[in-house]
């Protein structure tokens, strides 16, 4: 047998050991259920891994909503594109900029109680089976709601809703109720050379 063959049988024989041992462990995952997903980090990218699982969620045509808390004056891209599926997406841009653009914060925290209140009716929608809370970790973070009010709402939420809340410095309180939390770690990113916002990559 030449060593490419041997090589070639060994690597198979692994494969099909590794497979074993992965069919054995998905057998045991039988729960199904509505997650509450965070994404959050200093790192580019939590938006954007929530909007790709709101575009595959309509690929399946399940019915989404959003709501935008920070990027009500952005005119982006994932608007236009979910705005062209009316049946299937419910999506609401209610901020008006973040912190240091609007400098007021009385009106920053309707805005958020706003928001908040279209969120959660998006949720109690019986239709909808997964709602992107995109930006609330920031209305969090300066205390535009009460962390406990908005925890209290999604751990209450309907068994097989999903739910995503996306944003920088994401409350202990909420990473100890969610089912799945990721940080986006920053590693290199062009704005610190002097790169601004760019059309496709950031809105």
């Amino acid at each position: 047998m030449s060593d490419e063959a041997d090589i070639n049988r060994r690597a198979d024989e692994k494969s099909a050991k590794r497979k074993e041992a992965r069919d054995k462990m998905m057998a045991t995952k039988t729960i199904e259920k509505g997650l509450l997903i965070v994404h959050t980090g200093k790192g580019k990218g939590k938006s954007t891994a929530a909007f790709g699982m709101v575009m595959r969620c309509i690929g399946h045509g399940m019915k989404v909503g959003v709501i935008q808390f920070i990027k009500g004056r952005w005119d982006t891209g994932e608007r236009w594109v979910l705005e062209k599926f009316p049946d299937l997406c419910t999506i609401k841009a209610l901020g008006e900029g973040f912190t240091w653009e609007t400098q007021d914060r009385a009106r920053d925290v309707a805005h958020a109680r706003a928001a908040w209140e279209e969120g959660k009716k998006l949720m109690a929608d019986p239709t909808i089976k997964l709602v992107l809370l995109d930006e609330l970790n920031i209305a969090l973070r300066y205390d535009y709601l009460p962390i406990e009010e908005v925890v209290e709402t999604l751990r209450a939420r309907r068994p097989h809703l999903h739910v995503i809340v996306t944003g920088r410095n994401a409350k202990d309180e909420l990473m100890a109720v969610a089912d799945l939390v990721t940080e986006m770690e920053l590693v290199k990113h062009p704005f610190r050379d002097g790169v601004k916002a760019q059309k496709g990559i950031e809105f």
